[in-house]
């Protein structure tokens, strides 16, 4: 039998990734170019404050803290499956089997919400100009789909070399646009950005204004904590992920300010009623005025790839979670299978399947894509990932409790200590504004469904795991083990023998 060979069903492709394709897999999920384009006139538009560049050092500041803890425990725990290993060891195992079915939903919310923004943003409106007529958005959508579809079916390098490419592409627009229309006549820094004047406002006006600002500014961040997804598949993961997850932040913190700063400049005080009526066009328009007509195009396309890499990378992140899932037996044991290069097809290809369904059902509904997919589900996609830091910082302080681990305070204690109780207040201030983030009437809608739906999916994991406790004990003891459980190790042997 060749060497490794039984390992495929156990394990991802090993010493694949560096700090470079991780980084970039994790800037495409958080889009630089869609959060400037999209989140920073939606957080103009919905909260009347120009403060979103203050926003944007707050939130890198608390995910630097959160990272402390959470880097520390991938370097005891490497699991594919991050929130879900880190929550089952640090809460208990039904709480984690509940936390992954929770992490699998925010991920395909994100995910959907990426074809919504590429079709009916991009694709669509430019397709139908170039060929002079009215193009469906499901054909732009199905056309993403498929490419997402084809680069997740295969090793991780394949699509990481694509992410590279096209990370750097719209990081590098973002920056040159940004310094063009710095450049161009009468443009003049507002220093009302960098400040955060909330004077005269009630308790309850200002913890919705807070509340919105600094959650518009964390989904913005949505994604960084995706390094670990691929601990298995990094080299020298003690340093690989670290890197990759510090350096990534502070560039894509940088990134996110200086372009919002200059866009919220250039606006001048008619900046929020601009962005109301502009919307998405605001960055682009400012650009145009600096360059000329042809650069909105050119930016629009990268704005359309830059949506395709995100989709790419919230992908991978959902088959790595199905798999480690498979591999320990708590989803079907098939997608805790991978290809002999370390792909895990069959959780890919199940996760191409419903991506497929909810865009035939959205286009048959008669759906809207840009708000019903792409706002709708960005905005709880960023609710629950806030839900799954929160969970996650208060797994990292249960599990160093009960041992040091050679870590040192600052790692195991106060850093853990001091991001559990900013993301608990964050995760209050979300709660009570969700109906504000979705733009609708307090308990209707996606207020009232998204919560529901979240809590219905994470107390069926979590029951799921309870059931497991009693019907499969194997199964139930290898819960967040990864390639150490009893399950993973079966599965290997099975396959070895089947090979010989």
């Amino acid at each position: 039998m060749p060497a490794g060979r039984g390992s495929v069903h156990d394990a991802l492709a090993r010493d694949r990734l560096g700090p470079l394709a991780i980084g970039s897999a994790i800037a495409s999920s958080v889009a630089p170019l869609t959060v400037i384009t999209l989140s920073v006139p939606l957080s103009l538009a919905a909260t009347g404050l120009i403060s979103f560049p203050i926003a944007i050092i707050m939130v890198a500041a608390i995910l630097m803290i959160y990272a402390v803890g959470y880097l520390a425990m991938a370097r005891h725990i490497p699991n594919a499956g991050a929130f879900y290993a880190y929550v089952a060891h640090g809460l208990g195992r039904p709480i984690g089997v509940g936390t992954a079915w929770f992490a699998l939903a925010t991920y395909n919310a994100f995910q959907l919400c990426c074809y919504g923004a590429f079709s009916a943003a991009i694709g669509a409106p430019l397709l139908s100009d170039w060929l002079r007529f009215n193009v469906p958005w499901l054909i732009p959508a199905l056309v993403a789909w498929a490419l997402v579809a084809v680069l997740g079916a295969n090793e991780v390098k394949i699509a990481g070399a694509v992410l590279v490419v096209l990370v750097v592409a719209e990081t590098l627009l973002v920056a040159l646009y940004s310094i063009a229309i710095m450049l161009s006549p009468g443009f003049a820094f507002t220093s009302a950005a960098m400040s955060l004047d909330l004077s005269g406002q009630s308790p309850a006006a200002l913890a919705t204004t807070l509340g919105v600002l600094v959650i518009l500014g964390a989904t913005s961040f949505a994604g960084v904590e995706q390094s670990v997804v691929y601990v298995e598949e990094s080299k020298d993961p003690k340093r690989t992920i670290p890197v990759a997850t510090y350096v990534t932040i502070a560039a894509i913190g940088a990134v996110y300010w200086f372009g919002s700063w200059v866009q919220i400049s250039a606006g001048g005080p008619q900046v929020i009623d601009r962005a109301s009526a502009e919307g998405a066009d605001l960055f682009f328009n400012q650009a145009a005025a600096a360059l000329g007509q042809g650069s909105l195009t050119v930016g629009k396309i990268l704005l359309g790839t830059g949506t395709l890499a995100a989709a790419i990378a919230f992908h991978n992140a959902i088959t790595r979670y199905m798999f480690a899932l498979g591999r320990e037996g708590v989803l079907p044991r098939v997608f805790g299978h991978t290809t002999l290069k370390g792909a895990p097809r069959k959780a890919s290809l199940a996760q191409t399947v419903v991506a497929l369904v909810v865009l035939i059902g959205y286009a048959l509904a008669g759906w809207d894509p840009l708000v019903q997919l792409f706002y709708w589900g960005s905005t709880a996609g960023g609710f629950g990932v806030l839900l799954l830091y929160t969970v996650t910082s208060v797994s990292v302080v249960a599990f160093f409790a009960r041992g040091a681990r050679g870590e040192g305070l600052w790692q195991r204690l106060i850093a853990p200590l001091i991001a559990t109780a900013i993301l608990l207040f964050v995760t209050y201030l979300a709660i009570t504004n969700l109906p504000t983030l979705f733009g609708v009437d307090p308990g209707t809608g996606p207020a009232r469904v998204v919560p529901l739906a979240f809590l219905v999916v994470f107390a069926a994991g979590t029951v799921w795991g309870l059931i497991l406790r009693h019907t499969k004990p194997t199964v139930y003891r290898g819960i967040g083990s990864g390639t150490r459980s009893p399950e993973a190790s079966s599965l290997s042997s099975r396959f070895a023998e089947r090979t010989l």
